[in-house]
């Protein structure tokens, strides 16, 4: 298996026996295609279901001042988990690490859905986040193992469609649980959808025959538990700091510099490690290093829309939660379409510089936020959301396909956990540094240190206030998501400079037929 610097794709590349696309004909794919997007839904469903039955879970369980921890839980055992499973894919193949995952994910569902206080409910979800990390990793590498560079974008459009409309149809389907059933049947339902995505993986994917290694695996439990406990207290800081304490207080400062001392550790260990969770390797090489710099500032501006966009329709242009949805939601019409065509543009001018052009638009279209009229229209933020919708779509794809070209199977699963892992780490930064930008700007225009929320659910009740005063409330939540899309305009700003001096200008893609796959 060599690498060619100069071989990136400017035509389709055809599947052949032994090839990336495996031996069997495309329909022999379709059910392992169906569980991979099976098993992507359910870990976009649980990310978001939960949130609009927290006043029930409340209600049932208590717990109101930890119930965060629902979402942070789950969260942080996604994130930290990730690189684990990469190697553990790497080294004993993707089918028993996925079934291992949907079986974790399913345990940890039937916990949560018996859960008897809101302590044993946020244990489970960290169960079902552990699950969640190898259903996110593996699923993307078996859709690069099981599909040539030219079919690629087909199944990868698909997965993205699945997890968007998974992600935004959570909240709805949390709530029509919660409230004409119970809230326990949000995780109950995870059983059927996932049993049958066991059963297609079970029944249908076959890995390629591999040459037994001389010496028996040996898997690196230091650097494992090092990744994960420097993972825990960085994502905590971020997801705590500034809402459960200040970020210069003894907590923060003390998960940030605990962090900073495992960080240290986990780089010594992998260096000494026979085979370290996260290699050198992932690193050093330029592509994979740029696309996990370029993909971190995307989990990092995607912050803006996802998380501040909805608090944006609501307050300021006063619409309820089902059309403060839709606005964030026609971004999940366009995404997934410009994901798919995506490979017409990359065969001609190459992986790097789609993902350029689809990042400078979507920057121009982030900058554009601010200049939007005051109160404005509803159609005028979700037209901007349909426009960043398609650039991402030209950025994210190029780079995950082009990435995961550039390796043999054997690389391949660590890879792509360091990519996710990367964009996890960035969207949990961007929620911590974007929350700060916006209080901030709220705090300077309402002369108090007064936060986001708080003033959200002072609009809520619009009754209370005076015109006047509901109008300075609404002009300083304009002006805090305005200054956050600023910041993400930045973001995607970084993303283009690490493409332009950290990644190659050609990506060294593999040739298909060099490199296994798995037969279905």
């Amino acid at each position: 298996m060599t690498e060619t610097p100069e071989t990136e794709p400017r035509g389709p590349v055809s599947p052949t026996n032994g090839g990336d696309a495996g031996t069997a004909a495309p329909t022999g794919r379709g059910p392992v295609a169906a569980a991979l997007m099976l098993g992507m839904a359910l870990a976009a469903l649980d990310g978001t279901i939960v949130s609009t039955a927290v006043p029930q879970i409340v209600g049932d369980l208590g717990g109101f001042s930890v119930f965060s921890w629902l979402f942070s839980g789950y969260l942080l055992a996604v994130t930290v988990t990730l690189p684990v499973y990469g190697k553990l894919s790497d080294t004993f193949g993707r089918k028993p690490v996925l079934i291992a995952g949907i079986i974790l994910f399913l345990l940890g569902s039937v916990l949560c859905a018996a859960a008897w206080n809101m302590g044993a409910l946020i244990a489970f979800r960290v169960v079902q986040g552990l699950g969640g990390g190898a259903l996110q990793g593996t699923v993307q590498t078996i859709a690069a193992d099981l599909y040539p560079l030219k079919e690629r974008p087909k199944i990868q459009a698909r997965l993205s469609t699945v997890w968007a409309v998974s992600a935004v149809a959570g909240p709805a389907i949390g709530g029509l649980l919660a409230s004409y059933a119970d809230w326990r049947w949000i995780f109950l339902i995870n059983l059927p959808v996932g049993a049958v995505a066991l059963w297609l993986v079970v029944r249908h994917l076959r890995e390629p025959s591999r040459t037994r290694p001389a010496a028996r695996p040996r898997i690196d439990w230091p650097g494992a538990l090092a990744i994960f406990g420097a993972g825990v207290l960085l994502l905590t800081a971020l997801v705590q700091g500034g809402i459960a304490w200040p970020w210069l207080s003894a907590p923060s400062l003390a998960l940030l510099g605990g962090s900073a001392v495992l960080i240290a550790v986990t780089v010594v260990v992998e260096r000494r490690a026979a085979e370290p969770i996260i290699p050198g390797w992932v690193w050093r090489r330029r592509t994979i290093a740029a696309v996990n710099l370029a993909l971190g500032a995307l989990g990092l501006l995607m912050v803006a829309p996802t998380v501040f966009l909805p608090t944006y329709a609501q307050s300021v242009l006063g619409l309820g939660p089902i059309a403060a949805g839709f606005v964030l939601s026609v971004m999940t019409l366009s995404w997934p379409v410009s994901a798919a065509l995506s490979n017409h543009v990359y065969n001609r001018i190459g992986f790097r510089h789609t993902a350029m052009i689809g990042i400078t638009l979507a920057g121009l279209i982030l900058a554009a936020f601010p200049l939007l009229p005051y109160p404005g229209a509803p159609w005028q933020p979700a037209l901007l959301m349909l426009l960043l919708g398609g650039a991402l779509g030209l950025f994210q794809l190029p780079l995950i396909v082009g990435v995961q070209s550039t390796v043999g199977w054997a690389e391949r699963g660590t890879t792509t956990a360091s990519v996710l892992f990367c964009r996890q780490v960035g969207q949990s930064m961007g929620a911590a540094l974007f929350g700060a930008v916006a209080n901030g700007v709220l705090a300077a225009r309402l002369g108090s240190a007064g936060d986001l929320d708080s003033v959200s659910h002072a609009l809520e009740n619009p009754a209370a206030l005076t015109a006047d005063a509901a109008d300075q409330l609404r002009r300083a939540v304009d002006a805090a998501v305005d200054h956050v899309y600023l910041g993400a305009a930045v973001a995607a700003g970084l993303s283009l400079l690490v493409l332009l001096f950290v990644a190659p200008r050609r990506f060294p893609v593999l040739d298909d037929n060099e490199q296994p796959a798995p037969k279905s």
